[in-house]
């Protein structure tokens, strides 16, 4: 790798991630996909409960620790968030807007200690990143979790898309049963635009998890399988 994309700062020290994780097939063959060096950007379609946002957080702070990258990004859509920049963990603004970090929060409590969050807050390697502010920015050597994607119009994925920089890895995770703007919506658009091998070979990959990769537990697989059958519109 050239100097030109090695990143300005690397962690100090490996980070210790909790391993004893039960994966699937299907979630071993997302691992794969996400920590391959090919792979740029993917797009993450399906229902909840399929730990969409929980597999590439872990990632993210595998490929973290690979010292190829300087830094985690996460956003989610504007639509239940204030007006502003979250800006770097922890401070004001965490406290401000915990709920819409919550997320992270959570999955970083499941793979690190205390201690451990503690020291990527200290080195400044946790980001909480606004989708409205993101214009103009370019992410470098960028680990990037947009998290609600079903909730992002089209020229705001597109926006998120084009901030792409040398070096960084996006997750782009959605669920088109839980959108909150209708027809808006530019998730399921977006995905079948950058899916083919023109994509693939740029680096852009989808990956689909449905009903039956469902593992938060058998009633949220039953109430998600029966909408699907039902025919009904959210």
């Amino acid at each position: 790798m050239s100097d030109k994309i090695r990143p300005k700062q690397y962690l100090k020290r490996k980070i210790t991630i909790n391993q004893t994780l039960d994966l699937t097939p299907k979630q071993n063959r997302f691992i794969d996909l996400a920590m391959n060096d090919k792979t740029k950007m993917v797009f993450v379609n399906g229902p909840a409960g399929t730990s969409k946002t929980y597999l590439s957080i872990y990632c993210a702070l595998h490929l973290l620790n690979t010292k190829l990258y300087d830094g985690i990004i996460y956003t989610r859509s504007a639509v239940e968030s204030a007006d502003g920049k979250l800006g770097f963990l922890p401070g004001e603004e965490e406290v401000k807007l915990a709920p819409y970090l919550r997320p992270l929060k959570d999955k970083l409590e499941d793979f690190l200690t205390p201690t451990e969050i503690s020291y990527l807050s200290a080195e400044k390697k946790l980001f909480g990143e606004h989708v409205g502010f993101s214009r103009g920015q370019d992410w470098r050597q960028k680990i990037v979790v947009i998290d609600e994607a079903q909730n992002l119009t089209k020229k705001e994925i597109f926006t998120l898309m084009t901030r792409n920089g040398e070096g960084t890895k996006v997750f782009i995770l959605g669920d088109p049963l839980q959108s909150d703007i209708g027809g808006k919506s530019g998730f399921k658009t977006f995905c079948e635009l950058y899916a083919g091998e023109d994509c693939e070979r740029n680096g852009i990959f989808n990956f689909t998890f449905t009903e039956k990769d469902i593992v938060r537990s058998e009633l949220v697989k039953f109430i998600v399988e029966k909408m699907n059958d039902s025919g009904v519109q959210l």
